[in-house]
């Protein structure tokens, strides 16, 4: 199975990058997660994005805030698959990452999930790398069974509630 990156511009990220983390754990994806910046460290953020591919990695996901142009570095430094994370702050309370993150030149995409929504770019990325691999899709079959099956119980209970 190939690698996921998760890749944040600061250690500040981290209390909702990690929920990204624990989401690939979840489906059972090898992943590496780093502090790259694209402007304060640019030259090591750009080697890391353009050997990922010969280092075993499938789809890279970065965190940033504010001007949040690390995954607009990172794609325009690898053919990849790029997810962004926009980080919740600064001024705009992340919309401004958001708009960043979402506003890349044509040929150089990222696919973009909400502000702060790391949980979604590691589904997201489960479901990319699950297109060459049945297993990892057979688990994301299975999560989504599980989320219906936790609607039809809150349904359940809501109608009981209301015939009560």
């Amino acid at each position: 199975m190939k690698k996921a990156a998760v890749i944040m511009g600061s250690d500040s990220d981290w209390p909702v990058v990690k929920g990204a983390c624990q989401q690939l754990e979840a489906f059972g994806i090898p992943y590496e997660a780093h502090i790259l910046s694209a402007h304060r460290t640019p030259a090591q953020a750009a080697e890391f994005a353009r050997s990922a591919r010969a280092n075993g990695f499938g789809v890279l996901i970065c965190a940033a805030g504010m001007a949040a142009h690390l995954a607009g570095a990172f794609a325009g430094s690898s053919t990849l698959p790029v997810i962004g994370i926009p980080m919740k702050g600064g001024a705009m309370d992340g919309l401004d990452a958001l708009l960043a993150t979402v506003q890349m030149p044509s040929g150089i995409p990222v696919a973009t999930v909400a502000i702060n929504g790391a949980k979604n770019a590691a589904v997201l990325a489960a479901q990319i790398l699950a297109v060459s691999d049945d297993a990892l899709a057979d688990k994301l079959d299975a999560a989504r069974a599980e989320m219906a099956a936790q609607i039809a119980e809150k349904e359940a209970k809501l109608q009981a509630e209301l015939q009560a």
